[in-house]
């Protein structure tokens, strides 16, 4: 083999490698935080009791609606014991925009927080995360 040969072969290597590194980041979750939920709820249709989780965004494709770029919501996990135990879709704002969609105060940069909304009937959980904002709304069980 020829040394242009050897090196032709180390650079299509090296940028193998480098699409790859791209590929698997856009994959990887983002971690959100962590939540202590004092209550059960419902989760896509299902049961997801009391506890403390780490949510992430998962990296699950969302239908896109008509009308709404498909940026506009994301599945988010809820993770204890490093098992997925439920999920729900998130809206997602931008951080120029949040304060046209939700009242109050939101959590700081990196911040997440729990609130109990509209009779004790719904929970909100809101996250605030690279410039975006993502509002997960909960149904407490009865």
């Amino acid at each position: 083999m020829t040394r242009r040969a050897l090196l032709s072969m180390m650079a299509g290597a090296m940028a193998l490698t480098a699409v790859m590194t791209v590929s698997l980041a856009a994959q990887t979750a983002t971690t959100l935080g962590t939540v202590r939920l004092s209550r059960g709820v419902m989760a896509d249709g299902k049961a997801l009791p009391a506890g403390s989780y780490s949510l992430r965004v998962s990296a699950d494709p969302v239908a896109t609606v008509v009308g709404q770029g498909g940026d506009n919501a994301k599945w988010v996990e809820f993770v204890q014991g490093g098992a997925v135990k439920g999920r729900e879709l998130a809206s997602v704002i931008p951080s120029a925009e949040v304060k046209q969609v939700v009242k109050g105060t939101a959590p700081a940069a990196g911040g997440v927080k729990v609130e109990l909304l509209k009779g004790a009937e719904y929970i909100r959980i809101w996250a605030n995360r690279g410039g975006n904002h993502y509002l997960v709304h909960l149904v407490v069980s009865q």
